[in-house]
């Protein structure tokens, strides 16, 4: 599977503790990446700024599903599964751009 266009939503919907520029600390789930451009597109893609966890996720159906919300849902609630503080402290989520 490769990436659905205009998706962006394991930029959005998982916590990522790494650093990423320009978010030092990481980001919580539910927060949009600041490196996700208006396209849905990564603007650090393939660069070594990349987080190691962005570079080693790769899309699948059972994660990504048939909709950006589909796939916001399934990733929010795996971050919920494995017991997230920055997620359950948010509640539910849905991505509304």
């Amino acid at each position: 599977m490769e990436c659905r266009p205009e998706c962006g939503a394991c930029c959005i919907a998982p916590s990522i503790s790494s650093a990423i520029p320009g978010m030092p600390n990481g980001k919580p789930a539910g927060e949009r990446c600041v490196q996700l451009l208006d396209d849905a597109r990564c603007a650090i893609f393939g660069s070594a700024e990349r987080p190691d966890v962005c570079r080693d996720f790769m899309p699948d159906i059972d994660i990504c599903g048939n909709t950006k919300q589909q796939a916001i849902d399934t990733i929010s609630f795996l971050e919920v599964a494995t017991h997230s503080p920055s997620l359950l402290s948010k509640g539910s989520m849905n991505e509304t751009e």
